[in-house]
């Protein structure tokens, strides 16, 4: 590229280029279903996130969540629907689909 001929590219910020990736990937509504694991304590309450912890998101949305005992693994299975719709409050990310609990071995 000649210098002078109005060509130069500017530089672009890091955010912009990681959504354009990401985008691109297909994976932006992954990305931001995922923000739930970060915020699963506010979500779901200090007792529930005590004997929980989330793992990880299946690409179909199903959130994997690891729970202390098979007592409290009975427990929020009856309150799932419950647990989804605090999850799924924020409106401006894609919902999780569904709860899958596993025991923590």
């Amino acid at each position: 590229m000649k210098q002078g001929d109005g060509s130069k590219r500017r530089p672009v910020p890091m955010g912009d280029v990681i959504s354009a990736v990401l985008k691109h990937a297909g994976l932006t509504d992954r990305v931001a279903r995922a923000s739930v694991i970060p915020e699963w304590p506010m979500l779901v309450g200090s007792q529930i996130a005590g004997v929980t912890e989330p793992l990880h998101l299946q690409q179909d949305g199903t959130l994997v969540v690891m729970v202390t005992t098979s007592a409290w693994m009975q427990e929020l299975s009856l309150l799932e629907p419950e647990l989804l719709k605090a999850l799924n409050r924020d409106t401006s990310r894609p919902p999780v689909g569904k709860l899958r609990w596993t025991l923590r071995r």
